[in-house]
């Protein structure tokens, strides 16, 4: 979680002002939001951990109108301001956690999709939040610069979670350089997607169309890749 931190702050910090109003990789936002919604993150995982650390209830957001009305504002403070926000609130989300006792990292917390979750699983939230968004930021870093175990285990839980959705189609992903075949979606006969994990990653999140990617059905004949359901 701090190393991806550590990475999403200094590419944020190498912005120029102008640089954050130019777009992101994500569709309709700009670096800006990327950078505002990377430190309400922070700030909601907190509330996690406030929950956890006092056992009254603190969800993430009131609603997702909230959370995105949140992100609007803040996408259009001045860069300075979102830089520090960002530093801040990274900080005292990091400082929040250290502090929580061995009964608060084992506390039920709620997920924003209403999972309830051991407190010790907030890092993880937070590890996919930095990360990725880092590679969102389209400054330089891409999902190939993601440690490859990271990789590995993002790109196992995002196919959990996406092969659980129904009507995602049967995929057996096969990373070419290194890694297990990791199995989603139904019952049907799988069809094999080929290529490296980041490239594998990238497809499964949304973040890549896949064009570097080889679907193939059962007989080994090269067709085209499935369309999966968005990730969250």
């Amino acid at each position: 979680m701090q190393q991806g931190t550590t990475r999403l702050l200094q590419l944020t910090d190498a912005l120029s002002d102008d640089d954050f109003a130019a777009s992101s990789s994500l569709t309709g936002w700009t670096r800006a939001h990327v950078v505002a919604h990377a430190a309400l993150n922070a700030q909601a995982l907190g509330r996690l951990v406030a929950w956890a650390a006092t056992g009254v209830e603190t969800p993430m957001y009131r609603d997702m109108a909230q959370r995105e009305s949140d992100i609007e504002a803040a996408s259009i403070l001045p860069a300075q301001d979102l830089r520090d926000r960002l530093h801040d609130e990274s900080a005292r989300f990091a400082a929040d956690l250290s502090a929580l006792t061995p009964e608060g990292w084992s506390a039920t917390v709620r997920t924003r999709q209403g999972r309830a979750i051991p407190a010790m699983e907030i890092p993880w939230m937070r590890v996919r939040e930095v990360w990725l968004h880092a590679v969102d930021l389209d400054a330089g870093m891409g999902c190939d610069d993601i440690p490859p175990d990271l990789a590995a285990a993002l790109m196992a839980e995002v196919a959990a979670w996406l092969g659980a959705v129904e009507g995602c189609p049967a995929v057996i992903l096969r990373p070419s350089d290194d890694g297990e075949p990791v199995m989603m979606g139904g019952a049907d006969l799988p069809i094999a997607v080929s290529g490296s994990r980041a490239e594998l990653l990238g497809w499964l999140t949304g973040r890549s169309d896949g064009a570097n990617l080889v679907a193939a059905a059962e007989n080994g004949r090269q067709i085209s890749l499935p369309a999966l359901p968005a990730w969250l």
